[in-house]
């Protein structure tokens, strides 16, 4: 597990450049499919999947929280669009609140040069003088994590090389996690369907 982490680290912005031609491929075949635009398609789609969609995008969601290939909310947005408001927004929040506190254990155990390289420099020299005041850090954590503009996976890395213990953080992410995911699922879907209407 440890050599994969650090292989996908290490090719990270080649991973990004394929995971985002993956997801252009597939938001063009979805289209022309009529997967977003009509209903009774989309309900086939996700039918042939069966039982398995919602673990599948769980995962999925996870994954990309503890391996950063695309920004949260394009899952997000994908949740609400597949399976709706409420249960893309309840597989996302599972999803995400998984990845983040895979994101806070990966960090825990392979320490602070670990994460600089997840995060990147310029984040890590920002961010990581905080560290120095422990309560410092958790209060601008909390705050940070109800933001839907925050660099959240990249803070929970950094969570992970803090003092905070993990029943602490478990508890931000959960509390702090839905209003994100929300106005992300949300806003996106309502920004989607505005695209799809131009575009018609």
């Amino acid at each position: 597990m440890k050599k994969i982490i650090q292989k996908a680290i290490q090719y990270k912005k080649e991973i990004i450049v394929i995971g985002s031609l993956l997801l252009g491929i597939a938001t063009v075949y979805g289209y022309r499919m009529g997967l977003f635009t009509d209903q009774t398609k989309m309900e086939t789609f996700l039918n042939q999947c069966g039982c398995i969609a919602p673990i599948v995008f769980i995962l999925v969601q996870a994954i990309q929280v503890i391996v950063p290939i695309l920004p949260g909310a394009v899952g997000c947005l994908y949740g609400v669009i597949f399976f709706g408001a409420f249960q893309g927004f309840l597989y996302s929040y599972i999803g995400i609140c998984i990845g983040s506190i895979g994101a806070f254990l990966v960090a825990r155990e392979f320490g602070h040069e670990f994460v600089r390289k997840v995060t990147g420099g310029k984040f890590y020299e920002k961010y990581s003088r905080y560290l120095l005041k422990e309560n410092q850090f958790e209060k601008l954590f909390a705050i940070l994590i109800f933001l839907p503009v925050a660099p959240d996976d990249f803070l929970c890395y950094l969570a992970g090389v803090s003092t905070m213990p993990i029943k602490k953080f478990t508890l931000i992410i959960l509390l702090g996690k839905p209003a994100a995911i929300a106005m992300y699922s949300l806003g996106l879907y309502g920004t989607f369907q505005s695209i799809l209407s131009f575009a018609a």
